[in-house]
């Protein structure tokens, strides 16, 4: 994560308020609204923070997307499904009983486990917390 995007996650992680504008925090990290503008548009896309509409403000304001940590992991299989891709590419074009032909397949056993395995963690996670 770039450092900006990491420092504005921060400043939504830490805030007593329900919500910040980009005004809120360019102002509380001392940095200008086109670094605060570029890292809210990455941490939106990757679904961990949310647009939220406010009554009577004219600005965007922004919050921590509730389950942000699971929609994080959520989108992040695509990840997980292109590592386990490029693996399997990468075997296709190396000599069986080669080290790179070793390691390939390693790497994509092991995306291929993780692919299998985050849904069901991510809901058991899920049940957990609505259990509590």
């Amino acid at each position: 994560m770039q450092r900006m995007t990491a420092r504005v996650l921060a400043a939504l992680l830490f805030t007593d308020q329900e919500t910040m504008t980009a005004g809120d925090l360019s102002e509380s990290l001392a940095t200008s609204s086109g670094s605060v503008s570029t890292a809210v548009k990455t941490l939106t896309v990757v679904g961990l923070i949310e647009r939220v509409p406010a009554p009577g403000s004219r600005r965007e304001h922004f919050r921590l997307r509730e389950h942000a940590w699971a929609t994080l992991m959520s989108s992040q299989n695509q990840l997980v499904k292109l590592m386990m891709d490029v693996a399997e590419e990468g075997i296709a074009a190396t000599g069986e009983d080669t080290p790179g032909h070793r390691r390939l397949a390693e790497m994509r056993d092991f995306y291929a486990y993780l692919w299998q395995r985050l849904p069901e963690l991510i809901d058991t996670w899920k049940a957990g917390r609505t259990s509590r």
